[in-house]
């Protein structure tokens, strides 16, 4: 059970590798210090901050942020470290609040790299303070603990140091707050790790809720065909924005499972290693190792410029892992550059209107010139602040292009589209990835700047492909029957996909197409020979198909929650398996439909995963039943549309589908690949 700690408390560590999770009302600056059985910070080289953000067994953000995750193995700290206290302070000059009272209680969790809560705090009462020792880590008897501390000081930065022992805490502190007010260092937040029930965990930035909500798909989540949740929560300004009014943020619509929950109904999902090295979030292999060397330091900027971007200038224990990271801190950095410039000019046009309001409202000033002037006056400087708004909008967008395309060149096959070079020197790997590219984001302020869409493997929930003319304005001009086409093809590419980044013999796929339209469409698959059997057809073929599938999640679950693993028949393939279902619900009887909503529902916790391609209105006929099987999917289409929202400002994000490029055979050759992996592995 969680320990839910107040000032002074205490609590075991049961383990020696955590992550400490912050979130906050308002960015922070975050940091940590090394102490001696004294308490004593013996210099500057036991302080983890973001100017030098990595000690042995220690690694904390590289910027203010409203959520943070520090990194800490207390086995791979020296030996003469007996404490490790966690810094949060105020950033300075950038705007912001300037004292803790003015924003959200500060909320911090210490955690496994399962993502398992230990023990949480709320830093409550604080008012003047703009720096706190918010908890510490502590030997005692060869054991460690964790105490909430919760100590505010209202001098900042330079009297928490210098209360700690540190000569020339002043001369540090200043330099803190410079490093994160010039940006020296970008930082990229982790990941959500996984836990043991398949989620992850994203902590919210806003003020409405100091503590973390919980999201499957921490980046994205569907916004269409659903009703209507709470409000996001507001989003603190860009950090390499000038302050902006708060965005009102719309009412988001509902995610197949929303962030601000976990639904009873998800399912659970092991643990996936990384392509650059095994990782298992729920049991760490790496019990003693401190974190890898930093990647390699960017080029030095000249002053007043941004830093150049580096491929891999994130957290992580793989170049895969930063990698991964990297792309959701750039989605995240794209999303809050935006909210700031959108926020900045409805704030023009407020500021505008009001004064509009305030020169005309006297009679006298509604003749003559003087109406006119005031009109001229209100419209210049609604005019001066966009173009200083998109100034800033400016310069964060090309960094932000600068950093993909470095970025794009160093993806692995996983995360690289179709078209990058990666695809043609593909080897089949002999572990699996920890994510899998399935299209592209974009937002309105630039097209061209696009974000890899990732999702974490093994799958977390099925998806659904959407061939209903009904989805977006460009799938409405399409003909019916080219979208269908359309949309599997899509379901095709994504099926190749995941068998070229599973190990051979680990991942199989099986098709439901009841009435052969796919025939064409699927033919890749046929003809590289990689499909469990050949496309199901007709009533018998949907309701064998499901009958296999269903059997296998049974067995498997059985096994499971017995421990009896051993016992499982000889010949149940305990694979990944993928279900392909085309043109549902044509074919499916009530008890098909029944099998499959729960395939969907229990599936992916056993391995068993949906692709599915569907019009909605098709199905129609069933109502709320299918429900449930339509948010349980992640939605995606085959054509460009803005169905998708993120986590933090809830922006509408054009999706677009994975593409090969025109005339090229790529995925040919990786089918061809994976068969002769197959053939190799003897499987």
């Amino acid at each position: 059970m969680t320990a839910e700690l107040v000032r002074g408390q205490n609590h075991t560590l049961p383990q020696t590798r955590l992550e400490i999770r912050v979130s906050a009302g308002s960015p922070v600056v975050a940091g940590a210090t090394l102490g001696d059985e004294n308490g004593t910070v013996r210099g500057v080289e036991w302080i983890a901050h973001p100017g030098a953000h990595r000690l042995p067994g220690l690694e904390v953000s590289r910027q203010a942020a409203a959520g943070h995750r520090l990194a800490v193995d207390l086995e791979a700290l020296p030996d003469e470290v007996h404490r490790v206290t966690v810094l949060l302070a105020l950033p300075t000059g950038v705007g912001g609040p300037t004292r803790f009272g003015a924003t959200a209680a500060p909320f911090v969790a210490v955690t496994g790299l399962d993502g398992t809560e230990i023990a949480t705090f709320t830093l409550t009462g604080l008012d003047a303070e703009s720096a706190v020792s918010a908890l510490e880590l502590y030997r005692r008897q060869g054991a460690w603990k964790v105490r909430a501390v919760g100590q505010g000081y209202a001098a900042g930065l330079a009297e928490m140091l210098a209360d700690q022992g540190l000569a020339g805490a002043a001369e540090l502190a200043a330099s803190i707050q410079e490093a994160v007010a010039r940006s020296l260092a970008r930082s990229v937040a982790p990941p959500p790790p996984r836990t043991p029930e398949g989620d992850r965990v994203r902590h919210a930035s806003g003020p409405s809720d100091p503590h973390p909500p919980t999201a499957h798909q921490p980046t994205v989540h569907q916004s269409a065909t659903h009703p209507p949740t709470a409000p996001q929560p507001q989003v603190p300004a860009h950090p390499s924005t000038a302050p902006q009014p708060a965005v009102p943020q719309p009412d988001a619509p509902a995610p197949a499972h929303p962030p601000t929950g976990t639904d009873p109904g998800t399912p659970t999902a092991p643990a996936a290693p990384t392509a650059g090295g095994p990782i298992n979030y729920a049991h760490p292999r790496r019990q003693h190792a401190a974190p890898p060397p930093p990647p390699p330091a960017a080029p030095p900027a000249e002053p007043g410029q941004a830093p150049q971007p580096v491929a891999g200038d994130a957290t992580g224990w793989s170049m895969d892992e930063r990698l991964y990271n990297q792309i959701w801190g750039m989605f995240e950095d794209l999303a809050r550059a935006a909210a700031a410039y959108r926020s900045a000019v409805d704030f023009a046009e407020s500021r505008m209107g009001q004064e509009l309001d305030r020169s005309l409202s006297d009679p006298r000033n509604r003749i003559g010139g003087t109406g006119d002037r005031a009109r001229e006056e209100a419209r210049a400087k609604r005019d001066e602040l966009i173009a200083r708004a998109r100034e800033v909008l400016d310069r964060d967008l090309a960094q932000l292009a600068a950093e993909a395309a470095v970025v794009e060149p160093a993806l692995p096959a996983a995360y690289a589209g179709w078209d990058n070079p990666v695809w043609h020197a593909h080897r089949i790997p002999m572990e699996l990835p920890m994510a899998l590219r399935i299209g592209d984001l974009h937002l309105p302020e630039r097209t061209d700047l696009r974000i890899p869409l990732l999702v974490r493997l093994p799958l977390e929930r099925g998806i659904w492909v959407d061939s209903g003319r009904t989805a977006s304005e460009a799938a409405a001009l399409m003909d019916t029957d080219r979208l269908r086409r359309l949309a599997m093809e899509t379901a095709v590419l994504h099926a190749a996909r995941l068998l070229a980044v599973y190990p051979p013999g680990e991942f199989s796929v099986h098709v439901i197409d009841p009435a052969g339209s796919a025939a064409g469409s699927l033919a890749p698959l046929v003809d590289a020979g990689v499909l469990a059997g050949p496309p199901a057809a007709g009533p018998g073929g949907v309701a064998s198909v499901l009958a296999h599938l269903t059997r296998r999640v049974d067995l498997v679950q059985m096994a499971v929650r017995a421990g009896a693993a051993d016992a499982l028949p000889p010949d149940l393939d305990t694979g990944e398996q993928l279900l392909v279902v085309n043109d549902f619900p044509h074919g499916f009887d009530d008890r098909a439909v029944t099998q499959l909503r729960y395939l969907a529902d229990e599936g992916p916790s056993v391995g068993v995963h949906l692709l599915m391609v569907a019009d909605r209105e098709d199905a129609s006929a069933y109502g709320p039943v299918l429900d449930p099987l339509w948010r349980s999917l992640l939605r995606i289409t085959p054509v460009a549309d803005n169905h998708l929202a993120d986590p933090w400002v809830g922006h509408a994000w054009t999706y677009e589908p994975p593409a090969t490029p025109p005339g090229s055979r790529v995925m040919e050759q990786v089918l061809a690949a994976v068969t002769a992996a197959r053939r190799a592995a003897g499987r």
